[in-house]
C-alpha cells in the first residue's frame, strides 16, 4: 500500500463503519445472537450493559445490515432480533478475536501490572 492510500484518510468510511462494528458490546452483541432473542434476553445474557446502550448498540446494527429486527405479535407484543447474513459473515473473524482475549487475559493483565508498577 502506497502511503497516499485512501483507506488512511480521515473521511474514508471505513473508519466509521469499523467504529460502529468494533467496539466491545457491538461484538459482544453479535456473539449472544448466535441465535435469535428478545432485547431482554440479550441484556440478561450481557452483564453491565445498559438499556440505553443496548437500544443504540442493535439499532447501530440493524442500519449498518448487521442484525435484523421483527415485531412478534401476540398477547404481549415483544421484539426479536437476528443476525444477517453480513452478521453471520463475522462471527468467524470476532470468534477468532474473542477466544484470542479468553486465552491471553493473564498475559495481558500480568503486563498491565507491570506497566501500571513502573508508571507509579
Amino acid at each position: 500500500m502506497k502511503e497516499t492510500d485512501p483507506i488512511y484518510r480521515a473521511d474514508c468510511p471505513s473508519r466509521i463503519i469499523l467504529d460502529q462494528i468494533a467496539d466491545k458490546w457491538s461484538m459482544m452483541v453479535l456473539e449472544v445472537l448466535r441465535e435469535p432473542r428478545r432485547f431482554n434476553a440479550i441484556k440478561r445474557r450481557l452483564d453491565g450493559v445498559t438499556q440505553r446502550v443496548l437500544t443504540q448498540t442493535l439499532r447501530k446494527l440493524e442500519r449498518n445490515g448487521m442484525v435484523t429486527r421483527k415485531v412478534l405479535d401476540g398477547r404481549v407484543l415483544g421484539v426479536e432480533y437476528s443476525l444477517t447474513p453480513l452478521g453471520e459473515s463475522l462471527q468467524g473473524p470476532f470468534s477468532i478475536l474473542f477466544n484470542w482475549t479468553l486465552g491471553n487475559i493473564d498475559a495481558i493483565q500480568g503486563c498491565q501490572r507491570k506497566y501500571d508498577e513502573q508508571s507509579d
